[in-house]
């Protein structure tokens, strides 16, 4: 039962006969914060009584007036200006209880109206290892799939590989001139993903040393500007010197960012200068950007040797990605890479132009969408096809093949402006009937406020990353164990399985618990923390709550059977009734805006509320056995909601820690 959905009903018959379309008002019935004003709060009165011209207390009355609640709760209170405060009725919220302890699903009812769902996440290229920021998109793309699919939505999850673009050309490039063949040969993945980072780090060299002078003379051109701007005098017209003051800070912003961009492409610069290998390979290849393309453009023209290669190292690259994908228990219903459209592409660019939707500009195909400055462009110049062209494809190659309601990119913000402009082609092409979702997210920081990086200044890999973590989490296992008052009671091999999934399970959650647009520090001590905000926290809480059945020697199942009531006497026990009817508000709040943190935030209010019924009410010296069994249906119901909610989040329990 979604509570939230059942109010919102109730009043939507009320509040469709005072104004047209009533869903506004309807957002405004919200939990409340506080329990002294009940349980839910609607605030419409207010903005109804500007509306109707109306005194909010008596729009208040007239709508309680009308409102059918007797069965769910008790008689709504108006307090302030005119909130409508509603206590759910105890006898309802136990009848809820029942109902989910015999449900698998724990009463939570799938949608009256189901959608199709395509979801589009984590898409590694796959030529290069994958690192900590694909854990943003795997681990959000995958609880949404999970959740939507458990609110009984068609779910079809699309791996979108990079497995033909310019990386590629990078590693052929790398084989054919530095390979090491006995490395190769030992483990091809590593040292194809030595050529990535050797040939990439060339091309780099090269292109930054024609970068660098321009950025100086651009640094020299800004720190001027800003000394011209200091010296001009004040005008005494308080906007306009507010204006030159902003212009100043402004200025100064620019001049700092580009001396950063200098400082950094320096460094970069003086690792290959300072380094004789690299020093002679970077001189013995003077042209290797353009090689590099060259490579790649060989490749997608058909070019024997290089299909070759491409045919070789894919199987290779793709069996390293997986392995990550197994450890951290992510599947895919599809896995169409870049690929996989390019026979498309001539095709999805002649419609354009047929269809005069597309018009060429300085010799590329370009199309021209509203409200953007510069336009799309679907083919350069030189007849090669973007990364436009293939999403373009792939829309198309969904539409036909799944007909989706919605199609959700979980694509990291800094390419908002591509999926915009995606977006508007796509409308533009024809596709109304689908709702496009950029679900974008933040940065993973380390400490110093920048992106992650390893000491050295590479990008962080995913799997060291889940190394690191499980041998962490083994640690506090171990630790816990060993300070048990009885001795430790956990096998070494159930001590590794437990720290596998609470390694596992602490890089997903600390991810998940951030709003997804949001940067977050990445810190292991933080969420591998028993108390608190993290996964090992609610694993632990799920571990302590089977521990009550172990120590009890209670038969769970034997109980669900029984019959028992659930009785709702005491405080907590009922807050504990309340936020467990509430799992299901908390899902359909993850996918009306797509925010798995809704789920995180849920759990944890959840077994905050569970130890704070379990400080207070007694449950297995509890008197009489009704009350016991009573308790005890609420221990097991919160052990399974948490079990759920984990799971939904991509993260396993164990049953002891």
């Amino acid at each position: 039962m979604n509570i939230l959905t059942e109010l919102k009903a109730r009043f939507h018959s009320v509040l469709a006969n005072l104004v047209d379309d009533p869903t506004e008002l309807l957002a405004m019935i919200r939990p409340t914060q506080d329990a002294r004003f009940g349980d839910y709060q609607a605030n419409c009165a207010m903005p109804l009584g500007k509306r109707l011209g109306k005194p909010p207390r008596d729009i208040a009355a007239q709508i309680v007036a009308q409102l059918d609640l007797s069965d769910l709760c008790e008689a709504p209170e108006i307090a302030g200006p005119g909130f409508i405060n509603l206590c759910l009725k105890n006898e309802w919220l136990a009848a809820g209880l029942h109902r989910a302890v015999g449900d698998e699903r724990l009463a939570v009812h799938p949608v009256a109206a189901a959608r199709t769902f395509v979801v589009d996440f984590s898409s590694p290229n796959v030529a290069k290892p994958m690192h900590v920021g694909h854990i943003r998109s795997t681990a959000i793309g995958d609880s949404l799939a999970r959740t939507l699919r458990f609110l009984g939505h068609r779910v079809i999850t699309d791996n979108h590989l990079g497995d033909w673009g310019t990386q590629f050309g990078m590693i052929i490039y790398g084989y054919k001139h530095f390979v090491d063949e006995a490395a190769y040969q030992t483990e091809p993945v590593a040292e194809l993903g030595r050529l990535y980072k050797l040939v990439n780090q060339l091309v780099e060299y090269h292109t930054g040393k024609l970068l660098l002078p321009q950025l100086e003379a651009e640094l020299t051109e800004r720190e001027a500007a800003v000394e011209q701007q200091q010296v001009l005098p004040a005008t005494g017209d308080k906007a306009a010197d507010k204006k030159a003051r902003k212009d100043l800070r402004g200025l100064k912003d620019k001049v700092a960012e580009t001396a950063e961009k200098i400082s950094s492409l320096r460094g970069k610069l003086a690792v290959v200068d300072g380094d004789p290998q690299l020093a002679a390979q970077a001189a013995a290849h003077p042209g290797i950007a353009d090689a590099v393309l060259e490579e790649t453009a060989k490749l997608h023209a058909g070019d024997v040797e290089n299909r070759r290669l491409w045919e070789e190292f894919l199987p290779k690259c793709r069996e390293e990605i997986q392995k990550v994908y197994d450890r951290i228990d992510v599947q895919f219903d599809f896995e169409y890479g870049e690929s996989f459209y390019q026979d498309q592409l001539a095709k999805v660019v002649e419609d354009f132009e047929t269809r005069s939707l597309a018009k060429e500009s300085e010799g590329a195909t370009c199309v021209f969408l509203d409200g953007f400055d510069a336009p799309m462009i679907i083919r350069k110049k030189d007849g090669a096809f973007l990364y436009a062209t293939t999403d373009l494809a792939t829309i198309q190659f969904r539409m036909r093949s799944w007909q989706p309601d919605a199609i959700l990119y979980v694509v990291d913000h800094r390419q908002s402006e591509h999926f915009e402009k995606l977006f508007a082609a796509a409308r533009l092409w024809g596709y109304h009937d689908v709702a496009f979702q950029h679900v974008s997210f933040g940065t993973v920081l380390g400490d110093d406020g920048r992106p992650f990086k390893t000491r050295s200044g590479d990008t962080v890999g995913l799997e060291s990353l889940l190394d690191e973590a499980v041998e962490r989490a083994y640690a506090v296992v171990a630790e816990n164990d060993d300070a048990k008052r009885n001795g430790p009671e956990l096998p070494e091999a159930e001590r590794r399985n437990v720290a596998n999934v609470i390694g596992h399970g602490a890089i997903k959650y600390a991810d998940l618990s951030h709003n997804r647009t949001s940067d977050y520090v990445f810190s292991f001590d933080k969420m591998l923390a028993l108390t608190g905000n993290t996964a090992t926290y609610m694993q632990y809480s799920y571990a302590r709550v089977n521990g009550i059945f172990g120590k009890g020697d209670v038969a769970v199942a034997a109980l669900r059977d029984s019959g028992a009531k659930i009785l709702l006497d005491e405080p907590a026990e009922r807050a504990l009734a309340l936020a467990l009817l509430r799992f299901s508000d908390a899902l359909h709040e993850v996918s009306e805006d797509y925010r798995p943190n809704q789920l995180t935030n849920y759990l944890l209010d959840l077994t905050k509320t569970f130890f704070t019924f379990y400080e207070t009410c007694p449950v297995l010296k509890a008197e009489p056995a009704a009350t016991r069994d009573s308790r005890l249906l609420l221990c097991d119901l919160t052990a399974r909601t948490i079990r759920q909610g984990l799971n939904l989040l991509g993260i396993h329990v164990v049953e002891r820690m």
